[in-house]
């Protein structure tokens, strides 16, 4: 596996969060570039690098993320109001760091589409 991501190091307490939640499995904490004013990211433990990469084995530990996603808006109070979950996946996907996770977006009226596209694709 390629070298660590921010977000191993995050996962083996190297480097600060704030974790809203963890469990065997996955943790949560908030981004530190919020994108809306509740910007938390849900991760697996088990590093899967992008979505492409996520096999059948693995399918209960991404709907474990949802579950999660879940709890955190029903705990935070934002469930009913509703919210927005993303998982990029890629370069013009957005993925930044290559370790899926699921942005979890609350707390304003979100539009559509959700990212106006300022980058042309080559070729």
């Amino acid at each position: 596996m390629s070298s660590e991501t921010i977000f191993d190091k995050i996962i083996n307490g190297e480097v600060p969060a704030d974790i809203v939640y963890e469990d065997e499995i996955s943790i949560a904490f908030k981004d530190v570039n919020p994108q809306a004013p509740v910007h938390i990211l849900v991760i697996p433990k088990k590093r899967i690098a992008t979505i492409n990469d996520i096999t059948e084995d693995d399918r209960e530990l991404v709907g474990h993320l949802y579950v999660v996603a879940g709890r955190i808006a029903v705990q935070h109070g934002f469930a009913k109001d509703g919210y927005r979950t993303v998982m990029n996946c890629n370069d013009d996907g957005g993925q930044s760091v290559y370790h899926i996770h699921l942005h979890l977006l609350a707390g304003t009226t979100m539009g559509w589409p959700p990212f106006a596209n300022n980058k042309p694709k080559a070729g």
